[in-house]
């Protein structure tokens, strides 16, 4: 029968609107456990690090001159390091932090992933880039494969570093 009482033939047609309007969940132990890589905190940090490197290769940030007119650059741990800040004021507070906010500081700008693919293989020995250097947001870019070109990449578990062997 249908809603006014008459019999029907055949089966009867319903929306699949009201197919979708409710369903149970499944059981709890039926419900299947997040992928590890949702979990792993060292997975999520290796993705916000890729995050970082992509949107530093595309960002034009601002290189110091030193006195002589090259790079400002600064050696610390074995690696050359190309001294890059992200803005004018990350600069200024570089040069007061060094005492000498008095000097004038020239610099160019250079797009990020021109400085890791152009101007780090023309380092001695190995290097990278200290992006806003001495302060809380700095980051660094280390001489590794996947960030710096494989020619002038160092394996860290060669070079006696953290690295797995």
């Amino acid at each position: 029968m249908n809603d006014h009482g008459e019999k029907t033939t055949g089966p009867q047609q319903h929306s699949r609107i009201a197919d979708l309007t409710y369903s149970a969940p499944p059981p709890a132990d039926q419900v299947p456990a997040p992928p590890r890589e949702a979990t792993d905190p060292e997975a999520a940090a290796r993705r916000e690090f890729a995050r970082l490197l992509g949107e530093f290769r595309r960002t034009a940030v601002l290189v110091p001159f030193d006195e002589l007119g090259s790079l400002w650059t600064a050696e610390y741990g074995g690696v050359r390091w190309i001294c890059a800040f992200s803005d004018e004021e990350a600069l200024a507070r570089f040069a007061e932090a060094r005492g000498e906010a008095a000097r004038e500081w020239t610099y160019r700008t250079v797009l990020g992933a021109r400085l890791l693919d152009a101007m780090v293989p023309m380092l001695p020995g190995p290097g990278g880039v200290a992006l806003d250097a001495g302060s809380a947001g700095g980051m660094v870019f280390p001489p590794v494969a996947g960030i710096v070109p494989d020619e002038v990449a160092v394996d860290l578990a060669e070079a006696g570093g953290t690295g797995e062997q």
